[in-house]
């Protein structure tokens, strides 16, 4: 199935249906007097977010959504049937904007969060409701009120404990494919990663979800390479895994590439905890192992660990500390229980 994080579609909800302008009109009645039903009230257009998707693709293929009108009045006080709602059912993680697509109108973060885009039209009255003591026949009713049409932007975020950044080719693919089942493409030239890759991790019989994103080169919020678009789905994350090829040739250019590009993308990305890892050190004999990760704690000003995703040396020891970092975010995020109230009463 495709991958797709945003969409553009159009809303429109229900138009309320007519009053109805009738009178009682039977045998053996001599004063019958108005009996016209309301109008039923529009449908609601409704966006819900359910498991077991992870991706805009139904979008692409349909981009309007109505609403059902309401049914007009009628005699007999009958009053009109209510529009239809229409429920649009996103991923967990997506935003809803405004058609300027920077005013955020919903984040949907959890399983069955809903909220309402556009409200459905009221009905109109029948001219029964306008019957008074001096106006025992009225002849007028409401027209219904009609429905908001709109347009709005669905961005996916995806939801992950954890994600990894770093050059192409870093290894970040190699990383998700040997901790957990995602099968994510591996080969020896850039790009490989096309769209974001979701994969569970366990250790120490714990499990948290690490999102895999395109690689990034410089220039890249400048639109170089595949951008910064991807950049989104690791807003979420709780810990960010920086992984630097310890083959490249230069691994503290690397580390500064990556690093301006947070700052230029923004987001409150270059703030979040990271955790800075010199990957591939098969390939490195001890000397260059230790001159490497002296030198990137120098330029981090924070610790650096080693790790070589195809062997396997240092991986359990790289997942502890993301454990450490994203169990210290669940922590902080956890509401307090009340206190009860020790109030003494009778």
């Amino acid at each position: 199935m495709k991958f797709l994080d945003l969409a553009k579609v159009t809303i429109r909800s229900g138009s309320g249906g007519n009053g109805c302008v009738s009178f009682r009109r039977e045998k053996f009645i001599e004063y019958g007097g108005p009996n016209g039903g309301d109008g039923g009230a529009g449908g609601d257009v409704i966006a819900e977010a359910v498991d077991g998707l992870n991706t805009l693709i139904d979008f692409r293929y349909q981009q309007h959504f109505f609403a059902q009108n309401g049914r007009a009045g009628q005699g007999s006080q009958k009053t009109g049937a209510d529009g239809d709602d229409i429920v649009l059912r996103l991923p967990v993680g997506t935003e809803i904007l405004d058609e300027d697509e920077e005013t955020v109108i919903a984040d949907l973060t959890e399983v069955g969060q809903r909220v309402v885009l556009a409200r459905g039209g009221n009905g109109g009255w029948g001219n029964l409701h306008f019957k008074s003591a001096t106006n025992q026949s009225p002849r007028r009713a409401n027209p219904g009120q009609p429905g908001v049409e709109r347009m709005i932007w669905l961005r996916l975020k995806l939801i992950a404990d954890a994600g990894l950044l770093g050059l192409p080719n870093a290894g970040k693919s190699t990383f998700l494919a040997a901790t957990s089942n995602a099968r994510p493409k591996i080969a020896d030239y850039p790009f490989t990663t096309l769209a974001p890759n979701l994969g569970v991790v366990g250790v120490d019989n714990v499990e948290f979800v690490v999102a895999d994103i395109p690689g990034l080169i410089e220039g890249a919020s400048e639109g170089r390479g595949l951008g910064d678009m991807f950049l989104g789905h690791v807003e979420r994350c709780a810990v960010l895994l920086h992984l630097i090829d310890g083959t490249s040739g230069d691994p503290m250019a690397d580390y500064r590439t990556i690093i301006g590009e947070l700052d230029a993308y923004g987001g409150g990305l270059a703030e979040k905890p990271r955790i800075t890892v010199l990957n591939k050190i098969d390939a490195l004999d001890e000397e260059e192992r230790a001159f490497l990760a002296d030198e990137l704690a120098a330029e981090t000003g924070g610790e650096v660990m080693l790790m070589s995703g195809v062997t396997g040396e240092g991986v359990t020891e790289v997942l502890r500390a993301l454990r450490e970092r994203i169990d210290a975010d669940r922590l902080r995020h956890k509401k307090l229980p009340e206190e009860d109230d020790k109030t003494w009463q009778p």
